[in-house]
């Protein structure tokens, strides 16, 4: 071979090292971006399983309040599910209240026995409602409780203080802790 020959080859050579060079530059920038797009899609994975670990804990979460709010509504349900039907049924009772007062006092013995029967009904029938949860609201004697009692009237009254329940028009009632009906009461206003 000349030298002619020999030179160009190596001008030739030198020529296509710096392309060469820049086969590899590129090379390690596809290795680089692989390597990048690699580790983006485990970081997409693990803030996917994030998200989803996020969700689930917010369902489980909301799970159990729903449990919870469900054992809340079945609880009332069962204590107040019977309002209704014990708030008519205290009409009843005052009406046999009523018709112990008007006869109570009677002097026929017929009335008499008639009292002592009614009275062992409402006896027996305040036991049933006693026994649903209803309770008597204490008043004749009590403070003035507005949570407890509705006052129809005022009046003077010597020897009592302002305030207090002196007489009673309609019993009230409490169902499980709840106010069923207030009594209705008049106070001493001096």
């Amino acid at each position: 071979m000349t030298t002619e020959n020999t030179e160009n080859l190596e001008a030739k050579v030198e020529e296509s090292a710096p392309i060469s060079e820049e086969i590899e530059n590129e090379n390690d920038n596809v290795e680089t971006l692989e390597v990048k797009e690699e580790q983006s899609e485990e970081e997409k994975a693990e803030a996917e399983q994030e998200d989803f670990k996020a969700k689930f804990y917010y369902l489980a979460a909301e799970m159990e309040n729903l449990k919870k709010r469900q054992a809340r509504e079945t609880d009332n349900l069962l204590k107040y599910g019977n309002e209704k039907v014990l708030s008519s049924l205290l009409d009843v009772l005052d009406n046999l209240d009523r018709t112990l007062t008007a006869i109570e006092n009677d002097e026929d013995e017929k009335v008499k026995n008639i009292y002592v029967g009614v009275d062992m009904v409402k006896k027996q029938f305040s036991d049933v409602l006693l026994s649903n949860g209803l309770t008597e609201i204490e008043s004749v004697g009590k403070t003035f409780d507005p949570n407890f009692h509705e006052a129809m009237a005022q009046q003077p009254a010597e020897g009592k203080e302002n305030d207090e329940i002196i007489s009673e028009f309609q019993k009230g009632y409490i169902l499980n802790g709840r106010l069923l009906r207030a009594a209705k009461v008049i106070i001493v206003k001096n």
